[in-house]
């Protein structure tokens, strides 16, 4: 709105001043302390009002250490991430842009789904919520929605040959008219010099044409989506292990939004540009504003608990960003946290299974899962089990933008 008001004013009037909303660098700083501030005021209101309805979480004795104290903690705090991202969002970033467009619809979607499953838990007295397969059947549907999107809309394009033509690149209505814009899957494949990967090669040797590359596009997408959505709800166990595990992620694809949706950056790093990405840097700052906001109340000892409606969100709107940017490829390594908290239920879960079908007794792996619950039972205090799991998120977030240069 505000972008639009300002754009208007200098073309129309020359408004002194008006000029700097064309920069991405500045509307996202105003993004970051619009939804930091947003969310600490939000947060402090929410919490009292949810204490007041007496709105609090029911824990499921696991046998954990100061597990009892954390019953009727306020939940659904998901919300104030929700709310102080989509306010600075809707001021400050280009609402005509496809990419912000398609992050509000994921934010919206899987929030009203993790919000159906968090009023279910809380106000029909259902500890199960939602019931699994209605969680999933939303993140496919949202799957085949981004999807879609990025396959078949005109505007989703990468750039075969960068130019540096522009010098002030960082302005987000810059625009190339000798640009060589095209329409393909691409993503990209880290620590090769050749980094692009057609996801037409994948049918291509059934000599099916690229049109119809959708067929495997999309599933992919789908897939991606359900996994890191189900990863972070996993990683949503102990005081601010999720809401910081992904301010760091999004902090690194903050990164890679910037120097791909920049002709200058882009090009001597030697990687995809990626027409009108830039303005997905607007929407991460927000949103890294708003779980910084909120982490200052789920810290531990926590405040107020994100529920599913933050901690599906947080996981469907890292990989939608993730997969705009086309560096899908690197989740296992950037979201290495989500990844390793989702393997530790398989492994326990499968060989638990197993275990028991050839012994007749079901043997464990790990003392609980998912892991940060391992280390709670190992004695470990919950406080220093996410201090160590946020260092290990920085450093694979290190390492994530390192292959920027690294091939």
């Amino acid at each position: 709105m505000l972008y639009t008001l300002f754009e208007y004013l200098e073309h129309q009037f020359q408004f002194p001043g008006a000029s700097v909303f064309q920069y991405i660098s500045f509307r996202a700083a105003l993004a970051v302390l619009f939804s930091l501030t947003f969310s600490m005021l939000f947060g402090k209101r929410m919490i009292a009002f949810l204490k007041k309805q007496q709105i609090g979480e029911t824990v499921r004795d696991l046998g954990l250490e100061g597990q009892k104290e954390k019953e009727g903690t306020p939940t659904m705090g998901g919300l104030i991430i929700i709310f102080s991202t989509l306010a600075p969002v809707l001021l400050l970033a280009r609402l005509s842009n496809i990419y912000i467009l398609l992050l509000l619809v994921t934010l919206v979607w899987m929030g009203f789904i993790g919000w159906l499953d968090d009023y279910i838990k809380i106000f029909r007295k259902n500890k199960d919520g939602l019931k699994g397969r209605f969680k999933v059947v939303g993140q496919i549907l949202l799957g085949a929605f981004v999807g879609s999107v990025l396959f078949f809309h005109p505007e989703v394009t990468v750039r075969s040959e960068v130019s540096t033509s522009i010098t002030s690149s960082e302005i987000s209505i810059a625009d190339d008219k000798t640009k060589n814009d095209i329409k393909a899957a691409l993503t990209t494949i880290p620590l090769l010099k050749k980094n692009e990967f057609d996801y037409h090669s994948l049918i291509a040797w059934m000599g099916i044409g690229s049109q119809y590359t959708w067929l495997v596009f999309i599933p992919i997408i789908i897939f991606i989506i359900t996994a890191v959505s189900n990863g972070a709800n996993l990683t949503d166990g102990i005081d601010g292990l999720a809401a910081g595990t992904s301010a760091i992620i999004v902090f690194a694809l903050a990164v890679f939004s910037f120097v791909s949706g920049n002709v200058n950056f882009a090009n001597y790093l030697n990687i995809m540009y990626i027409p009108n990405v830039g303005e997905v840097v607007v929407f991460i700052a927000a949103f890294l504003g708003a779980l910084i906001g909120f982490l200052w109340y789920n810290a531990y000892p926590a405040e107020i608990f994100m529920g599913d409606t933050g901690s599906l969100t947080l996981g469907a709107v890292i990989s939608v960003i993730a997969v705009i940017v086309r560096k899908e490829l690197l989740i296992p390594l950037l979201c290495g946290v989500f990844f390793l908290e989702t393997l530790s239920v398989i492994l326990q879960v499968g060989y638990f299974k197993y275990s028991k079908s050839k012994t007749g007794t079901g043997k464990r792996i790990f003392k609980m899962a998912p892991l940060h619950h391992h280390y709670q039972k190992s004695g470990f205090h919950e406080s220093k089990i996410v201090a160590r799991f946020w260092i290990v998120g920085i450093l694979l977030a290190v390492l994530t933008v390192v292959t920027l240069k690294l091939r």
